[in-house]
């Protein structure tokens, strides 16, 4: 087979058109290409009254045809995918099935990959199913109490589940491949595995989330919801066994998926010697301001808002502190980002139609661990929670979003108490000086970039723009240490540390192949339970 890279064709022209353009500006027969399908494709939107879908297409042709056009064009070359790494199970045998702590893409993904190999794990969560989480999201957001279990953060699917479903992913390879197809064949469109930019959408990701579980179970997993990690049994070294909300479990093996929020697991963690230490972290606002007028920026002819559905945007302004966008969410809402009572924090959030009149986008800085005040491992973590606090005591201590428009925050006003502010956040919003709930260097920073990020979005990301804060959980401030090699921690053998909450993804996809990755050295060491 062949892989044809950077393939253009116009926007308008459907996929299923791909054999005759490509054998046309090939000088192929019609009938020349026998198998094909897309590897990859992206939207070139630099002209904006040409838009471009760029694609990468691996196709298989008669012998003859292939060897011709891999030495006529340099974009044209041999396709030879690298095989998935499935790995022969190893011989030690295992007394009890490994364990799962939490449901997020990491564990989701490790778990699946066990259960499909015959480990029978056992995934355990400390907030509710699905079923239950998604009345008790809409309940909060109607004005309801926040509930520390079950909430945007915590239950089945974890932080993922209503956090926009965006599988956008800097790796590539057979894992992110593998991952991707496991969220088709669950409910997600074909597309998903070659576009730039996948979205699976808040609405859908609940219903692919059941369907992972489903499988799982069916390949003699089990779950068990409301059920907290409080502390480890350690002994010599080597994991024997995980304390409870709901007893003792005994195990050799646990993959710790907690996510980037379980700050309760950090601290008990912390205070039984599990090695960790500051990473990096990204923290800002969130801006929004009407699709419309994003869509009115980015396409030159009005007929490509309807071919290409609502227009989003990527955008770092380089300077002495870089900012970018992050979480850009098309048609979207602002949602809370609350795992703790008292304590306030914001994400994004879309729909697979896209179907608001808002388009919000985080605008983030990076900080760095000098700079969180402390040496001290857990540093990060208690900087977000001190300006979560701030922002609770602005939102009138009911978790209201503080607002300012963009232009008085450039400007360094206060509130503005008079104004009335379009905003797509549903619980309530009340005006505020939004620097508050920043450190002062991250406000001074956004100052100085947003005007930056704004002339690269052709003028149309600060007009008629509100900011609401704080933007806090966009990576995990700690880093859970590893062994490279066996991916276990140097503090207890058997534990894997694994996803954003252990420091090393940051997304969905990330995270879900981290998760993969530790399952399989489980696999590569450890019989099946099933073999016994």
């Amino acid at each position: 087979m062949i892989r044809i890279a950077n393939f253009r064709t116009p926007v308008e022209v459907p996929e299923d058109e791909l054999p005759q353009r490509i054998a046309g500006t090939f000088r192929l027969p019609p009938d020349a290409l026998h198998r094909w399908r897309i590897l990859r494709k992206s939207l070139d939107a630099r002209n904006r009254t040409d838009l471009q879908f760029v694609y990468t297409i691996c196709a298989e042709l008669p012998p003859e045809l292939e060897q011709r056009l891999v030495e006529r064009f340099p974009q044209i070359t041999p396709y030879l995918p690298v095989p998935f790494d499935d790995p022969i199970p190893g011989t030690r045998p295992l007394e009890h099935a490994p364990v799962v702590i939490g449901s997020g893409p990491a564990g989701l993904f490790a778990a699946l990959f066990l259960a499909e190999r015959g480990y029978r794990p056992l995934i355990i969560e400390r907030g509710q199913p699905v079923k239950q989480r998604v009345p008790a999201v809409r309940a909060f957001d109607a004005g309801g109490p926040h509930d520390p279990e079950n909430n945007y953060l915590f239950g089945e699917g974890g932080a993922g589940t209503f956090s926009d479903g965006k599988l956008t992913c800097r790796l590539s390879g057979p894992d992110v491949d593998w991952v991707l197809r496991k969220f088709v064949e669950c409910g997600g469109r074909p597309s998903l595995v070659y576009e730039a930019r996948p979205h699976l959408g808040s609405n859908r990701l609940p219903m692919i989330v059941r369907n992972l579980r489903r499988r799982i179970e069916a390949a003699g997993g089990e779950y068990r919801f409301g059920c907290r990690v409080e502390r480890l049994q350690i002994h010599d070294g080597q994991l024997t066994g995980l304390h409870t909300s709901s007893g003792l479990i005994p195990t050799r093996l646990a993959i710790l998926a907690i996510g980037h929020s379980a700050r309760d697991t950090y601290r008990a963690l912390f205070e039984q010697g599990i090695a960790m230490t500051r990473k990096p972290f990204q923290l800002g606002l969130r801006i929004e301001q009407p699709q419309e007028q994003i869509d009115r920026a980015t396409y030159g002819k009005p007929h490509y808002r309807d071919l290409l559905g609502p227009a989003d945007y990527a955008l770092t302004a380089r300077g002495q502190r870089d900012v970018y966008t992050f979480c850009m969410c098309a048609g979207g809402y602002i949602i809370p980002s609350v795992s703790v009572p008292e304590r306030f924090c914001t994400n994004g959030m879309s729909n697979s139609r896209h179907d608001t009149p808002f388009a919000n986008s985080g605008v983030m800085v990076t900080l760095q661990p000098h700079e969180f005040g402390s040496e001290h491992p857990l540093a990060g973590m208690e900087l977000q929670e001190r300006f979560e606090k701030i922002a609770f005591a602005l939102g009138r201590c009911d978790y209201l979003v503080p607002i300012q428009t963009a232009q008085a925050f450039l400007e360094q006003r206060g509130a503005e108490p008079d104004r009335r502010f379009a905003c797509s956040y549903k619980r309530g919003h009340v005006p505020a000086p939004v620097a508050e709930t920043i450190p002062p260097i991250v406000a001074h920073a956004l100052r100085q970039g947003l005007p930056l990020l704004d002339r690269k979005a052709h003028g149309a990301l600060l007009p008629n723009a509100n900011l609401v804060g704080p933007e806090m959980r966009g990576s995990s401030p700690i880093r859970i240490v590893r062994d490279p090699a066996s991916r276990q921690s140097p503090s207890c053998r058997g534990l894997f540390p694994v996803g954003e909450g252990a420091g090393f993804a940051g997304g969905i996809v990330s995270a879900a192949v981290d998760g993969l990755r530790a399952a399989r050295e489980i696999v590569r060491a450890f019989a099946p339970l099933d073999a016994r």
